[in-house]
């Protein structure tokens, strides 16, 4: 079993997304509320581009994209969107390069994950691209290549940082179990082996070179699928959680846990306190069993899933929760 993660004891970190257009004050926010493990900020509000399918399309190599029918899909060349997407990522960095140059500790980026991709992204021909088996696998290299040249620029820009890569994947247990849905909504396609997308998610742990979290907000996340891909940890929402057995196992064998115990589901009222969030964390832990002690060093506290959907206001509440809850752990 691993006894060292790529975070500090008690630290916290987002999701990624947060509400609003303005990166700067995003950045700086990130920064000051959780400043053992900020991560960029993604601001979905920016419009197509700034989305979570068009963020990640726009690090593929030489697989463009644009947007048709309010929808992506494979492009025969690169075009207008795919250079806004390209301008927004951009802004992006520099935002964190004129907040964070010197900044030495971890530091987190996230992007689609390469089924995410294929379930939102639709082929020429029309339907998503997930429906073609040689499409994803093409797809997963492009975006793994996307990666590496997208984290070797951030280490750049923050050369004191230890990067680590978060991978957003909400569909993929619907790709496993073959619920996505066709083009016409009337079918679904399907379903993707467990060996085919634990051998993308690999193959993306073996060319970024950072340590790679797989996010994933849906009740039934693949955990041992993660744990065999290589990853370093999993991001999942503790209040969907129902089975703790696969948990249970993964963490024993060292795989690292980023908690969702901050609600991202209620922004008109109170996001919940730093003391609710530890005792959600600590009860999940004591019903695995392991030692009290382990349980900060393994364990980073986050929302349950983006801010976007909220208000400046709570997310920055649900942001203080979630640091304060991991020192709470870390001091206890």
């Amino acid at each position: 079993m691993s006894t060292s993660w790529p975070w500090p004891s008690g630290a916290a970190t987002g999701i990624g997304s947060l509400p609003g257009t303005d990166i700067v004050e995003a950045v700086r926010v990130v920064l000051g509320e959780l400043p053992d493990l900020p991560h960029l900020p993604e601001l979905p509000d920016r419009g197509p581009g700034a989305d979570l399918i068009g963020r990640a399309a726009g690090l593929l190599v030489d697989m463009p994209v644009e947007v048709y029918a309010n929808r992506w899909r494979v492009a025969a060349r690169p075009g207008h969107d795919l250079r806004v997407a390209h301008d927004l990522l951009e802004r992006d960095l520099d935002a964190v390069t004129e907040q964070a140059a010197d900044y030495a500790g971890s530091f987190k980026v996230q992007a689609a994950g390469p089924f995410t991709l294929a379930a939102g992204i639709e082929l020429p021909t029309g339907g998503p691209l997930l429906r073609d088996p040689g499409a994803v696998r093409d797809l997963a290299g492009s975006l793994a290549e996307g990666l590496r040249g997208h984290l070797a620029d951030l280490a750049a820009r923050l050369p004191r940082a230890t990067l680590l890569l978060q991978v957003d994947e909400p569909s993929l247990p619907a790709a496993l179990a073959g619920r996505v849905p066709t083009e016409s909504g009337f079918g679904t396609l399907r379903r993707v082996e467990e060996s085919t997308a634990r051998s993308a998610l690999a193959s993306i742990v073996d060319a970024v070179g950072v340590p790679v979290i797989v996010h994933c907000c849906a009740p039934d996340v693949p955990i041992d699928l993660v744990r065999g891909a290589g990853a370093a940890a999993v991001a999942l929402d503790l209040t969907l959680l129902e089975d703790l057995d696969p948990l249970g196992e993964a963490l024993d064998a060292g795989l690292g846990l980023i908690a969702g115990a901050v609600d991202t589901r209620t922004p008109g009222g109170r996001p919940p306190s730093s003391t609710q969030a530890a005792t959600r964390v600590r009860e999940v832990w004591a019903k695995l069993g392991f030692p009290a002690a382990r349980l900060p060093e393994q364990v980073v506290v986050s929302p349950t899933c983006g801010l976007a959907g909220t208000t400046w206001e709570y997310a920055r509440a649900a942001m203080a929760a979630c640091r304060d809850a991991g020192r709470r752990l870390r001091e206890d």
